[in-house]
């Protein structure tokens, strides 16, 4: 299969299906689709990122070379809100290597605090921030006042994440 090809070819859920099926757990031609998602082409990107999140959901050693690039791209202004939204979705679900925490961290909270940013974004950025609140139990009183904050003026989305997770931060407290 040329990775590149499909992608331009076709926007599907079947196809980013059958793009992560034949990569599984490859790393070289999940490389391929790397050279894909962090290329020029944004809408390539954009395409890209599906086949990616499924991935790596299923195969989370694949993105341990790529974090750098990956926490770069969280900051990028010019990347498309689908491409944010995918990274952090996955990001939601990993264990955010050691020597990468306090970048994801610190990203992701930026995300996370902004109003400007898209619903989705703000949601799976303040699931990943939270995740590492875990490790890291003195950011706890801080997402505890964004979110509260935040909540008379939030959309269904961020209320039902933000409400699941201020649950869960009275529990840690106790």
């Amino acid at each position: 299969m040329d990775i590149a090809e499909a992608v331009r070819t076709e926007h599907s859920k079947v196809m980013a299906c059958r793009i992560a099926d034949y990569i599984a757990d490859d790393a070289s031609r999940f490389a391929v689709l790397m050279d894909v998602f962090f290329g020029d082409d944004y809408r390539q990107t954009q395409r890209a990122s599906w086949p990616f999140g499924m991935v790596v959901e299923q195969f989370p050693e694949l993105l341990l070379p790529y974090y750098p690039r990956v926490i770069a791209m969280l900051s990028q202004q010019d990347v498309h809100v689908a491409v944010k939204r995918n990274l952090l979705r996955v990001l939601q679900f990993q264990l955010i290597p050691e020597d990468y925490e306090g970048e994801v961290l610190d990203k992701a909270f930026t995300l996370f605090e902004s109003k400007n940013e898209a619903i989705a974004v703000r949601v799976f950025a303040m699931q990943v921030v939270y995740n590492l609140s875990r490790k890291f139990p003195e950011i706890q009183p801080e997402i505890k006042w964004i979110i509260e904050e935040s909540m008379p003026f939030a959309s269904a989305a961020f209320k039902s994440r933000g409400g699941k997770i201020l649950k869960e931060l009275s529990k840690n407290r106790q």
